[in-house]
């Protein structure tokens, strides 16, 4: 693993091959060993680069020293963006879904394509699913609720089976599942951002990446209805369902959704020549600092 500073905090990040850079974000309780079977098929054409996110893996947790927003996250991407100096592919799952089309929204000029598997954007619910919203507000403040009264493992459990059935938790070994339970005030900071991010549905409109967005036919009702909504207001999107698959579907249904990825990034893989884009990032970035949504 190889490591770098972003705002102070140590990141780790898996590298592997060489070519058109691919950034790879994992979903919340995970880290970037969730690729590593997609990493390693892609490595043979590409330069595959999956950081572990705040407070997972290798990675220091958030410092706390700011209110945490999607923009806080997206830093690992863009500190990664400027590493590569090269525009790049950006495949996200769920949370990490969420902080890669912030990044899109904000710095698409910068990307080649994206990838989204229900990206956990619930914030684009506000105006459009109230029963929706109302779903996923329950599972974020019981998690809240076990952060704030110190019962990490009954908040986690509830967690782990909204997304992935009753029987998922006690699937998980015990020593894991404490382990993984840990993580609870992450994740909590984690539905914070993605439910108040301040921007809207249509400030999407323009976002001209092309881009895939997957779902599971069997996953909870917000995610699936955050995947519909990107379908229809992103200028080059294209929507592709996983037949029998949940929230999980990376992991369930690995192979499907790694051909896929693949498809999609050979798809949009220019093979052009190096162009350095390190001023282009740093304009954009302090021009998002003036934007608003």
């Amino acid at each position: 693993m190889s490591n770098l500073q972003v705002s102070g905090s140590r990141v780790e990040y898996l590298e592997l091959g060489s070519g058109d850079p691919v950034i790879l974000l994992h979903s919340s309780a995970s880290s970037s060993t969730q690729w590593r079977s997609l990493a390693e098929r892609l490595s043979e054409r590409y330069r595959v680069i999956a950081p572990d996110l705040y407070g997972y893996g290798g990675t220091s947790h958030w410092p706390g020293r700011r209110l945490f927003h999607l923009e806080c996250e997206a830093e690992i991407v863009l500190a990664l963006l400027r590493r590569v100096n090269q525009r790049a592919h950006l495949v996200g799952h769920s949370y990490g879904g969420a902080v890669a089309l912030h990044v899109a929204r904000l710095h698409r000029d910068l990307l080649q394509s994206l990838t989204l598997i229900e990206p956990a954007a619930f914030h684009l619910l506000r105006e459009t699913d109230a029963l929706a919203l109302a779903e996923i507000t329950e599972i974020a403040d019981a998690v809240g609720s076990a952060v704030i009264g110190g019962d990490y493992l009954a908040g986690f459990e509830r967690f782990v089976e909204y997304w992935s059935g009753p029987d998922a938790s006690a699937r998980i070994p015990v020593d894991t599942r404490h382990a993984m339970a840990a993580r609870l005030p992450k994740i909590a900071l984690e539905f914070h951002a993605a439910l108040n991010e301040p921007c809207r549905l249509e400030d999407f409109r323009s976002m001209t990446v092309p881009a895939q967005i997957l779902y599971g036919t069997h996953s909870p009702r917000p995610a699936r209805r955050v995947c519909g909504l990107l379908e229809r207001i992103l200028p080059e999107a294209r929507l592709q369902s996983i037949a029998g698959a949940g929230h999980m579907a990376p992991i369930t249904h690995r192979d499907q959704v790694n051909a896929m990825i693949v498809a999609h990034l050979d798809a949009n893989s220019r093979r052009a020549p190096r162009r350095s884009v390190v001023g282009e990032t740093q304009s954009v970035m302090r021009a998002a600092k003036v934007a608003s949504c």
